[in-house]
């Protein structure tokens, strides 16, 4: 776990309501939600049949003329 400084921010009422980081800090944590979320599809994904490559194109060609589509 890598260390970050945090602010926290006080309501009316002095109780916390908030928390302050750097953009540094924040684009850390968002790349390791990032990988974690990866991973875990990954291993959701683990026992199906990999996609060759002249299928893989294909499939990806579908999916972005079904966006453009759009």
């Amino acid at each position: 776990m890598f260390k970050y400084k945090k602010c926290f921010v006080l309501d009316e009422n002095e109780k916390p309501c908030a928390v302050q980081i750097s953009i540094k800090d924040f684009i850390r944590i968002e790349e390791v939600l990032e990988n974690y979320g990866l991973a875990q599809l990954i291993g959701q994904n683990a026992n199906e049949t990999a996609l060759g490559l002249d299928d893989a194109k294909k499939f990806y060609k579908k999916l972005k003329d079904a966006h453009v589509a759009r």
